[in-house]
Parts: structure tokens; C-alpha cells; sequence
């Protein structure tokens, strides 16, 4: 009995999110966090400004704008103290001057999670060489496409096939598939973007390997068994406006952009909440000087919390950033909570092109 109990509460954490049942919401959520200093630092709001190898994810319409033949760009990030640890990289391919092919590779994982099972042996001693580990990881693998059309100036609109895979130590794993749309359209000083996720819905199938010890161990700790099924991420959209100025000297941009977040899977959290759908706004501004050094702020994850006095107010979460380009290569910095936990991270991303020689 005491052999069955004595589980990693992880290891229940970890099998029981994938129930689609339970969490509609918040299937695949990995996805939400973000990528690129430069979109943190923003509060998000970049889906109608972003136009490098970062759009693959952002909005896949903006990979148009890669001035390398070859554009890459990576980010390692930490959260928690380091227990989780989210790592991204991207690449593009400029096929000619009216389509870009992207590459965009996203794991978010814990690891070493320790397994305790078998820590009291048959005959009652606690045996530490008994405990072995594992993973709870998340991949997502997505294929982008851009293009242009010579006959309509300033549209651009790209599409995402997403493949997705998450793997919970031996115990459980899951293949999905999903589609994604957008587009940008450029007017005078004005960026518009728009992009439809998982525009028909995206679905995990999940199998289960669970021992038959495993299985007494979510009886006798009142957990639901999982069984093998689907997880579908429901469609949602995000939108963008932003404009550049001219400030007081001609070598200084300034481009603020306002974004939201709209999701149709029922009340959030958000400062627009109804049922079914919810609005999540955020707005970014960069500060540019010769396009080589740039100040980056941003609000997001506007919502209703509660003090210790259980006082309701209206909380939000600043981001801030910086970042240098120097000729091909980028490296930005973000002070950022993009896990809306109250938990800033320090986050660097870097970027450079790679010209095809003529």
C-alpha cells in the first residue's frame, strides 16, 4: 500500500492536464508563451510588425520580410528556477522574391523528474537506487509558407502546417496535427496583421502505457485513469495595428502596435470576458535610432485578481527590452513575465542572415 501511494504527485500532474475534458482551454498551451526578445519585450504585439524568421510562429504572412536568402534565429529560456526549460529555434528560406519557406522548432519541457514508485522495496526498506526519472516534454514542429502577389501592393499572407508532439516519460504520448493562417498588409505608415490559429481545429491523439501499479496508484490517490483519446485546441485570433512616426529627430522611429487575443472556447480571464468568446488586449512600442539600437516596452495579461484582502483590481504585466542590429546579426534582451505567474525572466534571443553569394 505505502509502496503505491509514495508516487511523484508530478507524475499525476503530468498524465491527468492531458484530459481534454477537463482543460479545454488550455490544450497545447506551450504554444502561448512566445518567441523572440523582441515580441516579450512587446507585450506580444507584434503580428503586424514582425517581418523576420520569428513571423513563422508570430504570424506567418511576415517571413516576407527576411532580407537574408537564409534568415535563422534561436532561444534558450528558463522558468522556475530552472525546472522548466523552453528552447526555440527557426529558420527561413528565400525561394525568390515573392515566397519564403520557414522552419520553426519549439520544445518546452521538465526534466529529470524524479520517480519514486519503487523507492519502498517488496520487503518494506527504502531503497534510493530504486528511483529513476524522466521527461515531460512538449515539441512542436511548424512548416511555414509566405508569399506576395506582384498585382496587390503591400499583402502579404503565409500559412502554418503545425505538428505537434508531447511525450510524458514512458507512461503516455501524443501525435497532433493543426493549421494556421495569416496575413499583413501594408499601407502608407500603417502595418495591419491578422492571423487564424488552428483554423480547423487542432487535435491531439493521446495514447496510454500505464503499468498495472501505476493503475492502483490513481485509485488509491482519488485520480481518474486516463484513457486513450483526443485533445482539440479550438480555433482562436489574433490581430494587430501599428504605425511608425518620425519623432523629434530623423534618425529616431517610434512604432507602436496594438494587439488582441481572441479566443472562442468559453469565459477567460481577460479584460474583454463573455461566453464563448474572450478578448485579450496588449500593446508593444519600439523606440528605434539608425535601425541599430532599439527600447522596447509592453503591456499584456491584463485581468481581474484579487488582493489579501480579497479586494478584486485590475492587474497587468510591463515588459521591457532592448535590443542591437549590426548589420546580419540581432541580439535582443527581455525582462519579461510571458507566464503571466508573476515570475520575470531574463531572456536573450539572437538572430543573423545568411546572404547567398551571386
Amino acid at each position: 500500500m505505502i509502496k503505491r501511494i509514495i508516487l511523484f504527485s508530478g507524475l499525476v500532474l503530468s498524465i491527468s492536464k492531458i484530459d481534454a475534458q477537463s482543460a479545454p482551454k488550455y490544450s497545447n498551451d506551450f504554444l502561448n508563451i512566445g518567441v523572440g526578445a523582441r515580441a516579450l519585450a512587446m507585450g506580444n504585439s507584434v503580428v503586424a510588425s514582425d517581418n523576420d524568421v520569428t513571423s513563422g510562429y508570430w504570424n506567418p504572412a511576415g517571413l516576407m520580410g527576411v532580407t537574408g536568402n537564409i534568415e535563422v534565429s534561436l532561444m534558450h529560456d528558463e522558468y522556475f528556477a530552472g525546472i522548466a526549460k523552453d528552447d526555440y529555434l527557426a529558420a527561413s528560406y528565400k525561394f525568390d522574391k515573392n515566397s519564403v519557406f520557414g522552419l520553426t522548432v519549439i520544445r518546452f519541457g521538465i526534466d529529470n523528474i524524479p520517480y519514486t514508485i519503487d523507492l519502498i522495496d517488496p520487503t518494506g526498506n527504502v531503497n534510493y537506487n530504486n528511483i529513476t526519472s524522466f521527461s515531460d516534454a512538449q515539441y512542436a514542429f511548424l512548416f511555414s509558407y509566405a508569399r506576395s502577389f506582384d498585382g496587390i501592393k503591400g499583402l502579404t499572407v503565409g500559412a502554418n502546417v503545425k505538428v505537434i508532439r508531447s511525450i510524458v516519460g514512458d507512461f503516455a504520448s501524443s501525435w497532433g496535427f493543426g493549421l494556421d493562417a495569416g496575413a499583413q498588409y501594408k499601407y502608407k505608415d500603417w502595418l495591419f496583421g491578422a492571423v487564424a490559429k488552428d483554423i480547423t481545429s487542432t487535435f491531439n491523439a493521446w495514447s496510454y502505457n500505464l503499468s498495472q501499479d501505476l493503475v492502483n496508484v490513481f485509485q488509491e490517490t482519488g485520480n481518474e485513469i486516463p484513457q486513450n483519446g483526443l485533445e482539440i485546441t479550438l480555433p482562436s485570433l489574433r490581430l494587430g495595428a501599428a504605425r511608425t512616426f518620425k519623432a523629434f529627430h530623423e534618425k529616431v522611429t517610434i512604432m507602436p502596435e496594438l494587439g488582441a487575443d481572441i479566443t472562442f472556447d468559453g469565459q477567460r480571464n481577460t479584460l474583454i470576458s463573455t461566453n464563448p468568446v474572450s478578448v485579450d488586449p496588449h500593446l508593444g512600442i519600439e523606440v528605434g535610432y539608425r535601425a541599430i539600437v532599439f527600447l522596447r516596452l509592453g503591456i499584456g495579461n491584463l485581468q481581474s485578481t484579487t488582493d489579501e484582502t480579497g479586494a478584486s483590481y485590475e492587474a497587468f504585466n510591463p515588459d521591457f527590452g532592448v535590443g542591437i542590429k549590426i548589420k546580419s546579426f540581432s541580439l535582443d534582451y527581455a525582462l519579461t513575465d510571458n507566464t503571466a505567474a508573476g515570475l520575470y525572466s531574463n531572456i536573450f534571443s539572437v538572430k543573423f542572415d545568411i546572404n547567398k553569394k551571386r
